[in-house]
């Protein structure tokens, strides 16, 4: 038989004192008169009978449950990117707050249903995730609710976004390469990546661009060229394959993310050029791929962890927080960069 749940009465009457005094004592109220000693006694007594608050009721009382959502299309099962809802736990629980996770996989229909269930059960906020920065239309019901936007660029929702300082990674990646001395035979590969969905290029490609045209020219000096492709190994072997059979010998690449590197690294090596001895490369993401490649990869951490962390702050800590929050983005230092040869 299932063990009863012990009552604040049951409390307040092992404690000798009214249940106005116990309810006092144990949700911390500081702002009545209790002796010491009854204080004492009702959390002695609270301890010897495992009395556990009942949240749900507290709740309803106090419009506060000590809970968050998050919900998002494929961050929870991507892997690395998973990193935010890592983020997103740790921060709650620095607030005493639990965090309910729920994962759409881009279903429109279940994500409206997650939002409204969570909305329903009370939650205190909810973030609002989707995998890489990008325009996207969060449900209605959010305008009206705490909310916070990760990652999602939409316009009209007067709600905190929380986005990677992608125009940061650009300038870093850039300036990776020109501290060492390198000015010419610089190459962009995936560069903005232009999509059916994004003709104009992805939006954290386009930022990247930005800054790494910034620093270029802060050095008087500017790209050699830009090829796109899609954030793939294999486009990234074939990009840099087709550079290297016009004739030309890169001496730095720029890549989009450590997937395209790892398609440099082939191409490059194919072709018995060193890195980084004949060609530097630095990338984004900072995955377990840049640890891997042989000589470790250069790139530009992104901040999972730390948005996922943000994201719940601004939640927990509103105050004046809507605008664009955008998470410093710093270069990661391995053995793919050196001064250019000769």
């Amino acid at each position: 038989m299932a063990q009863r749940r012990v009552t604040l009465a049951q409390v307040a009457e092992e404690a000798g004192v009214s249940s106005t005094t116990a309810s006092f004592v144990l949700s911390g109220r500081t702002d009545m008169r209790i002796s010491p000693d009854a204080q004492r006694r009702v959390r002695e007594a609270s301890d010897r009978l495992g009395y556990r608050p009942n949240l749900t009721a507290r709740g309803l009382r106090t419009k506060v449950t000590h809970t968050f959502g998050l919900v998002s299309d494929i961050i929870a099962s991507s892997g690395y990117a998973g990193e935010i809802i890592r983020g997103a736990v740790d921060e709650a629980a620095t607030h005493q707050h639990m965090l309910f996770v729920g994962e759409t996989q881009g279903d429109a229909d279940l994500e409206r249903q997650l939002v409204q269930e969570l909305f329903d059960r009370q939650v205190d906020g909810l973030v609002y995730a989707v995998l890489g920065p990008r325009p996207c239309v969060p449900p209605e019901t959010l305008r009206h609710r705490p909310a916070v936007l990760l990652q999602c660029i939409a316009d009209g929702f007067d709600l905190p976004k929380v986005m990677p300082d992608d125009a940061q990674a650009g300038r870093e990646s850039a300036r990776a390469l020109m501290v060492v001395g390198h000015r010419e035979g610089v190459y962009a590969i995936g560069a903005h990546h232009r999509t059916e969905a994004h003709p104009a290029g992805i939006p954290a490609g386009l930022a990247r661009m930005n800054g790494v045209e910034e620093v270029m020219a802060e050095h008087g000096t500017r790209l050699a060229g830009a090829l796109q492709c899609t954030w793939e190994p294999a486009e990234g072997f074939a990009a840099v394959r087709s550079l290297l059979d016009s004739g030309v010998r890169p001496r730095a690449l720029i890549c989009a993310n450590d997937r395209v590197a790892m398609g440099a690294y082939q191409a490059l090596q194919e072709d018995g050029l060193r890195i980084p001895e004949d060609t530097s490369v630095v990338s984004v993401d900072n995955s377990d791929l840049a640890t891997w490649l042989r000589p470790a990869l250069s790139s530009v951490d992104l901040p999972y962890y730390e948005m996922g962390r943000l994201s719940v702050r601004l939640l927990a800590e509103p105050g004046d927080a809507n605008g664009v929050h955008r998470v410093p983005m710093r270069m990661v230092a391995r053995d793919s960069v050196a001064a250019p040869a000769g």
